[in-house]
């Protein structure tokens, strides 16, 4: 991503895989399942929809897939604006919609076995305040 020269603000977003499952639990490793082509071009029509949403430059999302061990970085997420506010809001809605709407299917094992994680209600009651 390389800001236009009018932008004035990069807000930028790291994600890093936790070290405990929302149960609480010791995750010792999260699988990320993507199908090629689905999954990025979901995360594109997300890039798309951040940047007709608000005033940015620029938005870049890289997103790990694969086996991915607690403390890796599994997201960036960035958006450049012309002011800061923009920039704010803009990684903030890129980070609701892949969390919640990104063609991932996540797998998180751990000392008591694996289970499969969906998106939360707090993630989908996150989410809905962009609906509005």
């Amino acid at each position: 991503m390389a800001p236009a020269a009018l932008d004035g603000a990069v807000v930028s977003f790291t994600g890093l895989a936790r070290r405990r499952g929302s149960d609480g639990g010791v995750v010792e490793e999260l699988r990320l399942d993507w199908r090629p082509g689905l999954t990025e071009r979901s995360i594109q029509d997300i890039a798309e929809a951040a940047k007709a949403r608000f005033d940015v430059g620029a938005v870049q999302v890289i997103h790990r897939c694969g086996n991915v061990l607690p403390g890796d970085v599994i997201v960036f997420a960035a958006a450049a604006s012309p002011h800061r506010r923009e920039a704010f809001l803009a990684a903030d809605y890129l980070m609701d919609r892949l969390k919640s709407e990104a063609a991932f299917w996540k797998y998180e094992r751990g000392p008591k076995g694996g289970r499969w994680i969906e998106p939360t209600e707090q993630d989908r009651a996150t989410l809905a305040r962009w609906s509005a």
